[in-house]
């Protein structure tokens, strides 16, 4: 037998959370959550900059410690996901410049490199995507530098870094996303509740 009494002190203790109440601190919540995501994703999105530009300097030291920095980041938060990874695109070019030089030290024409550097240095006063190419166009200009820049190959996958990020880490993205998904079950739980209480009390009645 269902104990009627017991049933709607249950039933007025639930009642007395409204559901309204608990929608709108779940709206806060997710809110917040979403704030410290977007936190995240932007910290992850700095230090990849970061990256890029130690790359286009050119010190391979620098360009460690800001990958590290990146990976440390990145893999101690969520909403980090870095798609496709970072390009070290200077530093592949300027690899790729020096497998190029070393072949073209022993054209039959001298160092055609050599001469290729002779016109474009004066151009340009710092390493540039620019300087690559009139590099390569005063190379195409001697017999043995016509397919130089195309017989020189380097592989691209060592000079690209992914790193993964965690589903959930405990930041305040993650705690605060915890705080949702409390909330979200107290309303499921508290509407269901209800429901259940309200059906007993109407078994207890046709009982009766």
């Amino acid at each position: 037998m269902v104990d009627k009494k017991q049933v709607r002190q249950n039933l007025s203790r639930l009642q007395r959370i409204k559901t309204w109440q608990l929608i709108v601190l779940l709206v806060l919540a997710g809110f917040i959550s979403a704030t410290f995501l977007r936190l995240n994703n932007i910290g992850m999105v700095e230090r990849r900059k970061a990256v890029y530009a130690a790359d286009i300097v050119g010190d391979n030291s620098m360009t460690q410690s800001r990958l590290y920095d990146l990976q440390r980041y990145v893999s101690a938060h969520m909403n980090t996901e870095m798609d496709k990874g970072v390009l070290l695109v200077a530093t592949y070019n300027r690899d790729k410049q020096e497998l190029i030089a070393a072949k073209a030290a022993s054209a039959a024409n001298g160092n055609i490199y050599k001469k290729a550097q002779d016109v474009c240095m004066p151009q340009y006063t710092s390493w540039s995507l620019s300087y690559v190419q009139c590099t390569v166009n005063e190379l195409a200009k001697y017999p043995e530098g016509e397919s130089l820049n195309d017989s020189v190959s380097l592989s691209a996958v060592t000079y690209v870094h992914v790193y993964s990020s965690p589903l959930w880490s405990p930041d305040f993205a993650g705690w605060s996303l915890v705080v949702c998904v409390v909330i979200l079950i107290m309303i499921i739980s508290r509407f269901t509740g209800v429901i259940i209480l309200k059906i007993l009390l109407r078994q207890h009645h046709k009982s009766i």
